[in-house]
């Protein structure tokens, strides 16, 4: 496999933040998650007022686009960004920003909240409030999926089409996306997919690949038990070919944690699923099954490249 150089950041996983000098922009996403915003942002201007911390907030981009923040984070020397809404919202912020000299915090406000869920970070808005005022940062790493920033899981298959129908959906709670989850398994049916890792390729029958960087999906349903956010690694889960009737509990072994990490030579005809760490990994994608990152569903590719952004940028966490 042609080598892809891993992006190193500054070897440091913990980053103390100078509280006296900080100045906060806080991104509020006004349609993210299930709950009511405005006894947050009245806590926030409250106690920001308290602390004499300079603190802003605005409404996050629809597009997605924030290049009007990366000049006022230099003319204004903005130290934190904190992004209040779910891990789409996450990932739009911290792609556009993650280059520049700003501690991340997430207030979880999303339906799923994978990556806050990961980096255990309160599902209380207070306490997570509270964090982001008083915690440390640490640095985490990301990964591209054919230069897409990504944060914390990608995937293409059965997953994806959840996501891409989940996103159509005016209603975006846990029932609604159980819903679509239930629909799909009776409709599901395996892809095709040529994946190539170290130089060692070999063919899939598979109902989807998840390449995660955090351990889970969103809403504690762990996909990857032994992901971590700072490991250097992304951790691959191929849910290969197998009587549909074993797919839930084959799955639910993964999201127990029974499934340990695998040599892939070995384990490839003889598993239902398999799952090994890597830095960096190429799909075919031969049936062109649809795909998403971080949850938010995405156009199909039929080559998908990932690869790991060691210490991509730093999140105030536990």
């Amino acid at each position: 496999m042609e080598h892809i150089q891993t992006i190193q950041q500054p070897n440091v996983q913990r980053v103390a933040i100078q509280k006296k000098e900080r100045k906060l922009i806080y991104l509020v996403n006004p349609i993210s998650g299930t709950a009511k915003k405005e006894t947050l942002v009245t806590l926030i201007e409250k106690i920001s007022k308290e602390r004499g911390l300079h603190s802003e907030i605005m409404p996050t981009n629809k597009r997605g686009n924030y290049d009007f923040l990366i000049d006022k984070i230099q003319k204004e020397d903005i130290t934190d960004i904190v992004i209040i809404g779910g891990d789409g919202t996450v990932n739009h912020v911290v792609g556009a920003l993650y280059n520049e000299p700003v501690t991340f915090g997430i207030i979880p406000y999303g339906s799923g909240n994978g990556l806050a869920r990961a980096a255990g970070i309160p599902s209380k808005p207070k306490l997570a409030f509270e964090l982001i005022l008083d915690g440390d940062a640490k640095y985490v790493d990301a990964f591209k999926v054919n230069g897409h920033f990504a944060c914390m899981l990608s995937g293409v298959g059965f997953d994806a089409k959840v996501a891409h129908d989940f996103a159509t959906k005016s209603n975006r709670g846990l029932l609604t996306y159980t819903q679509q989850s239930i629909i799909n398994y009776f409709k599901a049916q395996p892809y095709q997919f040529e994946i190539e890792v170290d130089k060692f390729s070999f063919f899939s029958d598979a109902f989807f690949i998840s390449v995660a960087n955090a351990n889970q999906f969103g809403n504690n349903v762990t996909i990857a038990p032994e992901a971590k956010l700072n490991d250097g690694l992304l951790d691959i889960v191929v849910v290969q070919k197998m009587n549909k009737a074993k797919l839930p509990f084959a799955v639910l072994q993964q999201v127990r944690g029974n499934n340990k990490l695998q040599q892939l030579v070995e384990e490839v005809t003889n598993k239902n699923i398999l799952y090994f760490q890597t830095p960096e990994i190429k799909i075919k994608n031969l049936l062109n099954a649809p795909m998403h990152i971080d949850g938010e569903p995405i156009d199909f590719a039929p080559e998908i490249n990932v690869q790991i952004l060691k210490n991509a940028y730093r999140l105030i966490r536990p």
